[in-house]
């Protein structure tokens, strides 16, 4: 089982996980995370630059069928009981939540690791644009190189 969504709208986390957890409530392990808008660029906050808002952009349709491929590659790689990957696109505020990944199986190594995997694909691959607006106006994201090489280690990582 998995559950896609591609959304505008605010999503509330703890509801998300109390609904991912009762509907996998024989799996051993579940894992999660819960992606939210900084209110800085850079290193660390008193360090980076202010940013204000962000907009997410997507190709739609593309990708929704690049997450299906996402958690598909997720099953094959671990014995996945669920998973549920929600991500934002539109106008967002920091603290906003942007993305929730969550996975179910019987072992928590398999959810984490599976967790993980999915975030490090997300964050690298998916075909989603970040424009940030702070004091020193508008940013288009880039990757960055530690995210491409964490990316990088599932490549020829064996996992079952």
């Amino acid at each position: 089982m998995s559950t896609i969504r591609v959304q505008r709208d605010a999503f509330d986390p703890g509801a998300e996980i109390n609904g991912f957890c009762a509907r996998n409530a024989m799996s051993g392990g579940i894992a999660n995370f819960i992606g939210q808008m900084r209110d800085f660029r850079g290193p660390n906050r008193a360090e980076g630059e202010t940013v204000a808002t962000m907009a997410l952009e997507h190709y739609p349709g593309m990708a929704e069928r690049e997450l299906e491929a996402l958690v598909d590659d997720a099953k094959a790689r671990w014995p996945l009981d669920d998973v549920l990957v929600i991500h934002r696109v539109g106008p967002l505020i920091p603290g906003d939540a942007i993305v929730m990944v969550a996975t179910a199986t019987a072992h928590r190594s398999e959810a984490f690791a599976a967790c993980e995997f999915i975030m490090d694909w997300l964050k690298t691959r998916a075909p989603f644009w970040k424009k940030e607006t702070g004091a020193q106006g508008e940013t288009w994201v880039e990757a960055r190189a530690s995210d491409d090489t964490r990316a990088a280690q599932w490549e020829n990582k064996q996992t079952r």
